[in-house]
């Protein structure tokens, strides 16, 4: 086990709950480099500074102002900024931003910068895309996309029917898709999504700040039920036509990893089925819609699960880097359009997290992996065509980088338990850091408690990392109120090497009161390859109860810890486990806190909930043993349900059905909701919020 932060028991401010709960984006941020970005000379770098941008000659260090406010405002005979607005710029002289209802271009004209021209954009537009000639650009109103070109505004689509949706993000953000517009590389087309959702059945979201309140209907499929269905369209600027890709196969299936090629002929669809165990990586002509071939096949008995577009090598329209989990771990594979598959790039049991770009005169992939731990984020580079392999940092913790469009410099931000954030430039030809920023430590003054790493070790003998984090002024010879925080579901890791090292100011605040707190990434979360992640297949809640149990009798293990007073808590999938574990092992806890929390998986939505569980016709086993609505005459605890009566993620009738079937067995629970907030409960309100939860445990397991 190693201690942490000790260095700072000396001191004596304990966290209000607010800075518990906020601290970290307020009054106790950790000192960044705002909106960093390289210059497009790659010679300099850019940052955000309070009343504009400056910006550093990289072999001088010398700072120039790029842009300030009073420049900006100089020139704007009306509605002058307050602040700077976010600016992309495209140039060292030139660059856009968007303000609400507008798209400006700006240029530098002498010691000065002037606004070139603008363009009008809808009140209600959301989904701002720019293309590549950094003057053509797309929006959603509503359900329709537009483009606008040199001032006049097209619509690409122009649907009466709300329930068909063009250019926005579907299949609820899954597999990577954080948009739904794809402008081509030459700017003369945009390919776009379309999804037609009449299909599925409405549900009610209740708006109840009006009198009377007011539905709100959304599309929400659930496991089992109809899909909504999606195709692809391109859309040629020039001609206003637009052309849909011929993609054969089932209605509902996933259109996934869309990417064109960069001579902007070809579109590159990920097709997968709807059970999500099939995946062929399809080459359609842009022009004419008409598939060209299937390049590869993916198959899984469990899923595949596609998250990102193809990367084509620099200045080749035919080789690409394709990311895949195929060998258990997400690597690179360098594929050629002739040749097919030309090299696995990286290997071993560790998994690729990103691609940060190429040096191309040196034949390099710049990418950031696990290689060193899970637990931590490194940067790396390898040469495509002799495979040496290179990592580019020295210090612990979570690196991420950003590496310059000519691959010479890059840029390396992290953090660790002990470093609330440094920043460093790279040379990548020596190798040479040039410290930018080293941030001073936020919570100083502040009582920290001392934490401990912890490794435990599966039924299967699989490690599972922790934290304990123990009360300040411990004493070991007391015994101590102890509080388990999971999530353990996929596409979430909570414990990482970096600030601070408890993971949450809201651990520290407890520890300050008197807590305990344990907190474990089991089997099903995310970081540790397909086999860790695909271990709750069919089954969500069994292995991971299994697991967090290890950290149960961990716990058990140590003198300082009532086991006799123990409660735990978790958030949407921890949700679930929270009410799991109260109801399946409910002589475990003392006390439950359940946010927002699955209670029938049947209830919830079509993608993840088919990709971990199948379809409750395939599966209805799974289905049964992890639906909680037959299991709450077990509860022996206190229990507390949150949910968010806006929530449209895990709808707020998870819980309601819950109450309903606690009045029909007459157990007592305890419960509350937030008006006007979804899944998760933000800002002020958030307060009040982990304000309930600590009273809750106060109220029940302190005494």
């Amino acid at each position: 086990m190693l201690v942490l932060g000790s260095s700072a028991f000396a001191q004596t401010q304990k966290f209000t709950m607010a800075e518990a709960v906020n601290g970290m984006r307020t009054n106790l941020a950790v000192k960044n480099i705002s909106q960093f970005s390289w210059a497009a000379d790659g010679k300099s770098y850019i940052q955000a500074v309070k009343g504009g941008y400056l910006i550093t000659d990289l072999k001088t260090n010398k700072q120039d102002t790029l842009i300030s406010l009073s420049q900006l405002n100089r020139n704007l005979s009306n509605d002058r900024f307050k602040t700077v607005p976010p600016i992309k710029f495209t140039g060292n002289s030139n660059g856009y931003f968007t303000t609400e209802g507008k798209m400006s271009w700006i240029e530098k004209s002498g010691n000065d910068w002037k606004i070139k021209s603008t363009a009008a954009i809808d009140q209600d537009a959301a989904n701002v895309k720019m293309f590549g000639d950094n003057q053509t650009f797309a929006f959603t109103t509503k359900n329709n996309l537009f483009v606008n070109r040199n001032g006049k505004t097209i619509a690409v689509t122009n649907e009466t029917n709300e329930n068909i949706i063009s250019g926005q993000a579907v299949h609820r953000n899954e597999f990577g898709i954080d948009t739904g517009i794809f402008p081509a590389p030459n700017s003369e087309s945009v390919a776009f999504y379309k999804m037609d959702q009449s299909m599925v059945a409405d549900y009610p979201i209740i708006d109840w700040s009006v009198t009377p309140a007011v539905n709100h209907n959304i599309k929400y499929p659930m496991a089992g039920q109809t899909s909504h269905q999606v195709t692809l369209g391109v859309f040629n600027i020039k001609t206003q036509s637009t052309t849909f890709l011929k993609v054969e196969g089932e209605k509902d299936q996933y259109l996934t990893a869309v990417t064109w090629s960069p001579d902007s002929k070809y579109i590159f669809v990920g097709v997968l089925n709807r059970g999500q165990n099939h995946m062929k990586m399809n080459q359609y002509d842009a022009a004419t819609g008409e598939l060209v071939k299937t390049l590869f096949e993916e198959t899984d008995s469990k899923y595949v699960e596609p998250q990102h577009p193809l990367t084509f090598f620099p200045n080749s329209n035919t080789d690409f880097i394709w990311q895949s989990q195929r060998t258990g771990y997400n690597h690179l594979f360098h594929y050629s359009l002739e040749k097919g598959l030309v090299a696995q790039i990286t290997k071993g049991d560790w998994l690729v997290t990103d691609i940060l770009g190429f040096n191309e005169k040196k034949k390099e992939i710049y990418f950031t992996s696990t290689k060193e731990t899970s637990l931590e984020r490194h940067l790396y580079r390898i040469n495509w065509t002799n495979f040496k392999m290179q990592k580019l940092d020295n210090a612990e913790g979570m690196h991420i980088g950003t590496l310059s469009g000519d691959g010479n410099y890059l840029y390396d931000a992290y953090s660790n338990a002990n470093s609330p954030r440094v920043a460093n430039i790279i040379n990548t030809a020596n190798l040479k850091t040039t410290n930018i920023l080293t941030s001073e430590n936020p919570l100083k003054n502040y009582q920290r408690p001392e934490i401990k790493n912890v490794t435990l070790k599966a039924d299967d003998g699989t490690p599972l990392y922790g934290k304990i984090i123990l009360p300040t002024n411990f004493d070991p010879n007391k015994k101590y109120p102890t509080i388990v925080y999971l999530y353990n579901g996929p596409h979430l890791q909570l414990i990482t090497n970096s600030f601070p090292a408890s993971g949450n100011l809201w651990y520290e605040y407890m520890a300050q009161n008197g807590y305990i707190i344990f907190t474990m990434d089991g089997r099903g979360s995310s970081n540790r390859g397909m086999k860790f992640e695909q271990a709750v297949f069919r089954n969500l809640g069994t292995t991971e109860m299994n697991d967090q149990m290890k950290g149960v009798e961990y716990l058990k293990s140590l003198s300082y810890v009532d086991g006799d007073r123990m409660g735990i808590h978790g958030w949407s999938f921890g949700g679930f486990m929270t009410t799991s574990f109260m109801l399946r092992k409910p002589d475990v806890f003392k006390v439950g806190v359940a946010g927002g929390p699955v209670i029938d998986w049947s209830m919830y939505e079509i993608m993840y909930g088919e990709r971990y569980m199948d379809t409750p016709q395939e599966n209805p086993q799974g289905y049964a043993t992890a639906n909680l609505l037959d299991k709450v005459q077990n509860l022996k605890g206190k229990l507390l349900m949150i949910h968010g009566a806006q929530d449209d993620v895990v709808v707020w009738q998870h819980s309601i059905k819950f109450i309903k079937s606690a009045v029909d067995n007459g157990v007592q629970l305890d419960y509350f909701t937030y008006p006007g907030h979804p899944h998760n409960v933000i800002g002020k309100d958030r307060v009040h919020l982990m304000q309930k939860i600590t009273d809750y445990f106060d109220l029940y397991l302190k005494k």
